[in-house]
This record gives C-alpha cells, structure tokens and sequence, in this order.
C-alpha cells in the first residue's frame, strides 16, 4: 500500500473509520500539531543526555499519541472507536502527567531566561517542543469551536 493514495487531491483527508473532512479542518490541524509535539519529545529524548530525559518524556509522547487517535476521531465514532480497544484521554491519564510536572518543579527548576531558546542543543530540542505545545493551545482552541469537534483536555 502506497502513502500516496491520491484520495486527498480534492482537499479532503482520512480519519478512522473511513471518514474525510477537509485538510484545513480544526480537528486535522489540532492533531498534525500535537503530532509535531510528540515528535520534537521524541527526538530530545531519544537523542540527547541525559537518558533520565527519556524516562519523562515516554509518558508524554505515550499520551499524546493517544490524544491523536481521539483527535483522528469523529464524535459519533468515538463510542466504535473504544470498544475498538482504543484509549480516549481522561482525568486520570492527565493527573498522571501532572504528577511528573510536580517532580520537575519539585527539582528547584529555574525558569529565569526560560523564554529564551537555545541555551545549548538539549535545551533546543525543548524550545522546540514548548513552542510546538504553545501551538496546540491555539489548534486546540479553534478546534472547541468548531462544529462537531470536541477536544479532550489535556
């Protein structure tokens, strides 16, 4: 099977279940931008030291993906999509995240110059993914108000 299926030259794209919407839908720009989060995550923590970074992020980049499926998603397939054996994101999921946070936070974290990119490559790879996020705040935002798109909060 091709990646280049041509069923997207009308201007539409898949998501599961078979269904198409528009490519500059809420819902595909929202998950194409939690998608270039997840892979900015990734690559600082499969690339860099030290390892331990690996270890926070895995759970990160773990829930987004799960995030993109339900993004990928339409509201009344979501039901099919679960009993699929398929995760949606719920408190519990992103209570789990907030305790990593807290433990960061916990670590005397300066955020002195924190808007401030590249201090060194490592530190690159986050700047990257913190603007990545920031981004999302926004596709997440358009997507809420979209017409038939819900957004889980995460």
């Amino acid at each position: 099977m091709s990646i280049a299926t041509k069923k997207g030259d009308d201007g539409s794209t898949g998501l599961m279940y078979n269904r198409r919407v528009s490519k500059c839908h809420p819902r595909v720009e929202a998950y194409g931008t939690v998608d270039e989060l997840n892979a900015s995550l990734a690559w600082r923590a499969r690339q860099h030291k030290p390892r331990s970074c690996a270890k926070v992020c895995w759970p990160f980049n773990r829930t987004l993906v799960t995030l993109m499926g339900e993004l990928a998603t339409l509201v009344e397939d979501l039901p099919r999509y679960v009993a699929s054996g398929f995760h949606v994101v719920t408190p519990e999921l992103t209570v789990k995240l907030d305790h990593i946070v807290k433990e960061i936070e916990a670590q005397n974290v300066s955020f002195k110059g924190w808007a401030t990119p590249g201090e060194n490559s490592s530190a690159a790879t986050l700047d990257v993914a913190r603007t990545l996020c920031a981004g999302r705040n926004g596709a997440s935002a358009r997507c809420r108000k979209a017409v038939n798109c819900t957004m889980p909060k995460l």
